[in-house]
């Protein structure tokens, strides 16, 4: 990546480690990725359906504005994926540890995270790639969700294009 990257951006990402451990004592507990692999390699098709109109846009918090459109193009995309990646990647994305990882950046990055994410909590993910990374502007959205890229578009969008710029 040397030389070839000039900015990176993270949003709403995991590292450096979701999994509750002893490294990482405020992580998820096993428990709760088993039962995204039980739920979905028990109905994949229901699974890509109850995460999008739940957790991963926040549409089961009151007030919020479900699109339909939104729920159905998520589980478009992810009945068209392999279910053995997908359960598969519940493992990849919870227990890598990617501290090191993170540490070798010396780009200037942004971390974009919302502070209602209820997929990867903020203080656990965010809060901590800031005190890994090198060069890293923080910013935490109040009230936005895992999928603040398509929910609040129109908020992320203008802050992204400026630390480009």
């Amino acid at each position: 990546m040397q030389g070839r990257v000039a900015k990176a951006v993270l949003v709403s990402a995991v590292p450096p480690l979701m999994l509750k451990t002893e490294k990482s004592p405020e992580g998820v507990p096993m428990e709760a990725l088993d039962g995204l692999r039980q739920a979905l390699a028990a109905n994949r098709s229901q699974f890509f359906l109850d995460v999008a109109s739940g957790p991963f846009y926040g549409f089961n918090r009151a007030g919020a504005k479900v699109s339909q459109g939104i729920i159905q193009n998520w589980w478009r995309q992810g009945m068209m994926g392999s279910a053995q990646a997908h359960y598969l990647g519940i493992k990849a994305f919870s227990e890598t540890d990617q501290t090191e990882d993170l540490k070798a950046i010396t780009v200037p990055t942004f971390v974009i995270h919302g502070d209602d994410d209820q997929v990867v909590p903020y203080k656990n993910a965010a809060v901590l790639q800031k005190k890994l990374l090198k060069h890293a502007t923080l910013k935490i959205y109040p009230g936005f969700s895992h999928g603040v890229l398509t929910t609040n578009a129109d908020i992320i969008n203008p802050d992204l294009l400026a630390f480009i710029r």
